[in-house]
């Protein structure tokens, strides 16, 4: 008798043909065959002629050094030193990833080499992250500021503002999608909450980047750096780059004359409108100072954020090689800004000074090429000053500009102070000229910015030698004022108020500066604190017109040899 066993079992399908009972017991006498051979007779990877494979899972995201390795095969001990295991590997092409370096740093002022950005966070391409500065000091969240606590808390960066990232991880992640931006890039991260400004974006903002991009392409002088400075470490220029190379930071080997273009400025965080004033001056400045610069804004840098935010596995990146990051909250975090100025531009002017940098300290001469190229676009002839410390010429004729803001909304001279101050200057004009026959000869312009074109306007401030006005924006036009012995500013404040802006700016291109508070003046180093009393900003200001007329005088009378000689 025979039994028949009927079993369901399912269809165990290979090749789409099915499995008999003969094929499955064959498999299971094979599997339990090779599990004992592995068992009693283990066999390395190296034995059969393959190579340990190593996988770098990075649990941190944005970081790029926090790496945990799992590897298929035995396990062993890394004892290779600190550059072998920090070299880039083999199989990653080092042109595609060339690794980041800063030229210069100060607190808001950044001039990198090689910067990355993806997905809108700008990354640091290195293995040596503790050797970098601070991200705090190099960039923000950007946002409208004020004092508060919560604000000043919420401006600090994050992982997705800045990063720093590893060529290992930056393969995986990018792969050959690395685009690079060719050209040099000043990126602004500033919102427009001080663009709209004429001395906020040209007297602050461009200043400031003025200073610190001529300053790193222009050769050290040791015996210009201060004493108080030698002691420090200034010099963030720890990566230098291959002396052979075409990086465009080659241009401070000395190989190429004279400094960098700027190609592109991105104002990241402004629409087109968001740095243009009013008055336009702001516009008028860029397109003349930067006749061949192109602008992106926000909307354009959210089209290179987008480009690089992909869905897949695969991202993107754009690679920057030689960029200016500008951030005014970085710069406030540092007490040359944030204590003692309140002027961004602070930082990159003082640094290169440290650095014996700063070209023609005492006559602005690395101020000099753009001043000159917007006087030449508003169609006047440029100013020749000498780079050599203390040459300052002396004017042919001593022009006082008064900038009256008469016609303004605030920030006024009472009327009966506008009067009086304008009598007095014709008199002193009158007086030197016909009783005292003094050579050069005295002129005076009474200036109404707002009834003048913008050419008009330079044709006289380009001339003008001694610069006066209530504290405003007109004040600005110092910038633009030519370099002479007896340059000087004399700023006019409610009396008890005092803010540096134009105290700082006119110091910082060797001019004179003097503050009057109705009828007492003062100057550096005797300046007041920082106050902006009730009055300040509006239209009753007083001044005694004959104590500006002493300060003028006081002006003169102290070069008076030296003018009788000229």
């Amino acid at each position: 008798m025979s039994l028949k066993l009927k079993l369901k079992l399912p269809h165990l399908i290979r090749f789409g043909h099915p499995l008999s009972w003969r094929d499955m017991m064959l498999i299971l006498i094979g599997a339990s065959f090779m599990h004992l051979v592995a068992v009693f007779y283990p066999i390395s990877p190296g034995g059969l002629g393959l190579e340990t494979a190593v996988i770098q899972i990075n649990t941190h995201v944005h970081s790029g050094t926090v790496a945990e390795e799992l590897e298929m095969g035995v396990a062993h001990h890394h004892d290779q030193s600190e550059a072998e295991a920090q070299r880039i590997p083999s199989d990653l092409d080092a042109s595609k990833f060339p690794v980041t370096s800063i030229i210069h740093h100060a607190p808001g002022y950044t001039l990198f080499r090689n910067l990355y950005m993806s997905n809108g966070t700008l990354y640091i391409l290195t293995d040596h992250s503790t050797k970098f500065p601070e991200i705090r000091k190099m960039t923000s969240i950007s946002m409208f500021a004020d004092a508060s606590s919560e604000n000043i808390a919420a401006r600090e960066p994050t992982k997705e503002t800045m990063d720093f990232i590893d060529v290992v991880d930056a393969k995986r992640r990018w792969e050959d999608r690395v685009f690079k931006v060719e050209g040099n890039t000043i990126l602004f991260n500033d919102p427009s909450q001080f663009l709209r400004h004429y001395y906020h974006f040209v007297a602050e903002l461009w200043f400031g980047v003025q200073a610190f991009w001529h300053g790193a392409f222009s050769e050290q002088i040791q015996e210009t750096i201060p004493v108080s400075a030698k002691a420090q470490n200034w010099n963030w220029n720890a990566y230098p780059i291959n002396s052979n190379s075409n990086h465009p930071s080659m241009y401070q080997k000395g190989e190429n004359k004279g400094i960098p273009a700027i190609d592109r400025s991105i104002f990241m965080h402004t629409t087109p409108d968001g740095w243009r004033d009013t008055p336009g001056f702001n516009s008028f400045f860029l397109r003349a100072a930067f006749p061949s610069m192109s602008v992106e804004h926000e909307q354009d840098w959210q089209d290179r954020v987008a480009a690089t935010n992909t869905i897949s596995e695969k991202g993107r990146a754009f690679l920057f090689p030689l960029t200016l990051l500008v951030d005014r909250s970085a710069a406030f975090r540092d007490d040359m800004t944030g204590s003692h100025t309140q002027r961004t531009a602070a930082q990159a002017w003082e640094y290169m000074r440290n650095q014996g940098r700063l070209r023609g300290e005492k006559v602005g001469g690395w101020w000099h090429p753009l001043r000159n190229a917007v006087l030449s676009f508003a169609g006047l002839e440029p100013n020749v000053v000498s780079e050599s410390e203390g040459t300052l010429p002396l004017p042919t004729k001593i022009l006082i500009t008064y900038i009256s803001r008469q016609s303004g909304s605030r920030r006024k001279l009472t009327k009966e102070s506008h009067q009086s101050l304008v009598q007095a200057l014709e008199d002193l004009v009158y007086r030197r000229n016909s009783v005292y026959k003094d050579k050069p000869e005295f002129e005076l312009i009474v200036m109404e910015a707002e009834k003048l074109t913008k050419d008009e306007q330079l044709s006289i401030i380009s001339r003008t030698t001694i610069l006066l006005g209530p504290h405003g924006n007109g004040l600005t036009h110092l910038l633009f004022m030519s370099p002479t012995s007896l340059s000087t500013v004399i700023e006019i404040f409610y009396p008890g108020g005092f803010a540096h802006d134009y105290h700082w700016t006119s110091r910082a291109l060797g001019m004179g500066w003097v503050g009057v508070w109705n009828d007492t003046s003062f100057t550096y180093p005797n300046e007041p604190e920082v106050a902006y009393p009730e009055g300040f900003q509006e239209d009753y200001i007083p001044v005694h017109g004959p104590e500006v007329v002493r300060v003028i005088e006081d002006i003169v009378d102290k070069h008076a040899e030296a003018m009788d000689k000229h």
